[in-house]
């Protein structure tokens, strides 16, 4: 696998990618694009078993730090879904103006929370993307952020935004919060994990608590049967990412669908547990649906 860092531009802001290539020759190669789960990184270690595998199954795949993140540009205190969909389609047209990247296929993958959820939203928006792997994601985001809380702190948490609200627009400034603790509330094995240790000390500690508004309307299944063909990939009792998230989203997808459950396993634990399972159905999922040729064919009868 060859690896090239790159940078385009996101309505005017500096993106900073990695382009993972074949070793082999065989250009233009079929597209892949990747936006980093939720607080990820584009060079996380963790993404990097599908990336090899996808690149010696003749794929590229480009990942990078959404605005805000990493080494991308941007204000680093803001955390909106609506803001990185527009990168990742910024992401597919920046592969289109490669010579060695074949336009006509391109593919999204997204891994964990808002990134599983995100490659359904890039492909239901995008029409150039053809199909979608989405690993354990989050259909609803305000179902998402209010299953985290008891009843009585959801209602303390909408009071917060409501308070919010009211201070920004009679003050100009928004509060900021931690973005695991103010906005997703971390489960025990996330507090345990050290799974993303290689990243986790790089996100922004603080974003404007605006952004868990834009999250309450973050809803993938509202457009998953937009998605030209969908492999979902959850985990039975998800205590992260909920488990009925990712049958939902199979459930509402057009076909070609698929959906992978990862039983007797957690939600961090299940990369490794079934890694080498999953990672070749997600290689042949994308052998399989990004066959896109010169030629569009319709008959009746």
């Amino acid at each position: 696998m060859r690896e090239e860092h790159v940078t385009f531009y996101s309505e005017g802001v500096e993106i900073a990618g990695i382009l993972r290539l074949p070793d082999v020759t065989g250009e233009p190669y079929s597209g892949i694009v990747q936006g980093p789960g939720w607080l990820g990184l584009k060079d996380a270690k963790l993404y990097l078993r599908y990336h090899t595998a996808l690149t010696d199954a003749g794929f590229a795949v480009l990942i990078f730090d959404y605005r805000g993140f990493g080494d991308s540009g941007g204000a680093n205190d803001i955390l909106i879904p609506a803001m990185q969909l527009e990168d990742l389609i910024n992401a597919v047209t920046y592969l289109t103006t490669r010579d060695d990247i074949d336009a006509d296929n391109i593919g999204a993958f997204g891994s964990g929370g808002t990134g599983g959820g995100n490659s359904i939203m890039l492909a239901a928006h995008d029409s150039r993307v053809s199909c979608a792997v989405s690993q354990v994601p989050v259909a609803d985001g305000e179902d998402w952020l209010h299953r985290m809380r008891s009843e009585y702190e959801w209602l303390d948490f909408l009071a917060s935004l409501e308070a919010d609200r009211k201070q920004r627009v009679l003050t100009g400034e928004g509060r900021k919060v931690h973005p695991r603790e103010g906005i997703m509330v971390p489960t025990p094995e996330r507090k345990k994990t050290n799974i993303k240790k290689d990243v986790d000390g790089r996100i922004p500690s603080e974003v404007l608590l605006r952004s868990a508004e834009a999250i309450l309307h973050y809803k993938p299944i509202d457009v998953v049967h937009q998605v030209g063909a969908l492999l979902v990939i959850g985990v039975e009792g998800d205590a992260t990412t909920p488990t009925d998230h990712a049958e939902a989203l199979y459930e509402e997808a057009n076909e070609p669908k698929k959906l992978i459950m990862q039983r007797h396993t957690t939600h961090y634990a299940a990369y490794e547990t079934y890694g080498d399972q999953v990672t070749p159905a997600i290689v042949e999922w994308f052998q399989t649906h990004m066959q896109r040729g010169n030629l569009e064919i319709e008959s009746e009868g």
